[in-house]
């Protein structure tokens, strides 16, 4: 298997894990589309037509996974793989840092394989196409010397299917978009959904927890299933730590105030966010660039991880001239904005 070094969301941010915690995430994994919980639109279609393949004894389309971080696109490429009775390998966009990288892992698929590529709106344009013809005909194109005497060599490959995932569809190339034959936006969870995934991963990690405890951590984690089990470890450490044998409301609470995380599941980089909007720019908009050095945080965190939180929780508006708070993130920091601001608020 290909592995490549990858950033995984601690809480809400990108941070590396521990080989604990890599070990933990894979084994509340999903094994198969029953056991995963969510995304009902994007399952029931993959099954069609992996099943549609298995039929007609032909190797799946490549498929382009897309949507925030932590919904389980990395999931289903494995389920995809497990599901069809193939191996899959598996890098990222910035792992691949020349054709020949490329190249190299094509060479070693063997019929059928799935091939999954995480942050695939990384790739550079020189992978990108050595990727067009290998995904469409099935070959590699080799350019061997330099110069006017360089040639070029077509080298046939076995079918595999590229499994893209990507948080920013918009940053794809459409020539590689397009040789995609299905695309699935994965959504935010629901409430309900990500209290049965709490409930589900508290079993295989033994640990107990009341109806109560798994809904407060999942009205807190982001309506994001990874961060839901990466709460759910912290306060089983907690609970471990003090003695108590079930995961109560009020030991989820107590460890929630422990790390930071709010009722609304804000946690310190997003409440730094907001109180730089209202405070250090008096409920102006602001461009990105100037949000980012005013807060320390990298443009990519914000608009990746932040500001989509921000945004589907009505606290942060995106205008034409930059972004702002809302009245509501004024009343949940607990500041009234002055009369003189209040045209400023939306």
């Amino acid at each position: 298997m290909i592995t490549s070094k990858k950033q995984n969301p601690s809480i809400s941010e990108t941070n590396e894990e521990t080989e604990e915690d890599k070990g933990l995430e894979q084994s509340l994994r999903p094994d198969n589309f029953s056991e995963y919980i969510g995304q009902k639109a994007a399952k029931n279609n993959l099954r069609i037509i992996i099943e549609a393949a298995k039929k007609r004894g032909d190797v799946l389309e490549h498929l382009l996974f897309y949507g925030p971080p932590g919904l389980g696109k990395t999931t289903l490429a494995f389920i995809v793989a497990k599901d069809l009775g193939v191996n899959i390998k598996i890098t990222s966009g910035p792992a691949i840092e020349r054709a020949g990288d490329l190249a190299s892992v094509l060479t070693n698929l063997s019929e059928g394989d799935v091939l999954f590529i995480d942050e695939i709106h990384r790739l550079n344009k020189a992978v990108e196409e050595i990727l067009y013809p290998a995904m469409e005909d099935g070959a590699l194109d080799i350019v061997l010397g330099k110069g006017p005497g360089a040639r070029s060599i077509r080298m046939d490959l076995p079918k595999f299917t590229l499994v893209g995932a990507t948080t920013r569809i918009g940053l794809i190339s459409s020539p590689l978009r397009d040789r995609f034959g299905a695309t699935y936006r994965l959504e935010y969870y629901p409430e309900e959904d990500l209290e049965k995934i709490i409930q589900r991963s508290s079993k295989i990690l033994n640990t107990k927890i009341d109806p109560e405890a798994s809904g407060e951590l999942a009205k807190r984690s982001r309506f994001t299933p990874r961060v839901a089990n990466r709460l759910l470890k912290r306060v089983r450490d907690f609970a471990q730590v003090h003695g108590h044998d079930t995961i109560t409301k009020e030991t989820a609470n107590e460890s929630l105030k422990l790390l930071e995380i709010d009722g609304l599941g804000l946690d310190k980089n997003d409440i730094r966010i907001l109180d730089a909007l209202v405070n250090k720019f008096s409920g102006w908009p602001v461009g990105l660039n100037t949000l980012a050095a005013a807060t320390g945080e990298e443009e990519d965190t914000i608009t990746d991880i932040h500001e989509p939180f921000l945004i589907r929780l009505g606290l942060l508006t995106k205008t034409p001239k930059g972004r702002q708070a809302t009245e509501k993130a004024y009343k949940h920091l607990g500041i009234t904005p002055p009369g003189d601001k209040q045209q400023r608020i939306l």
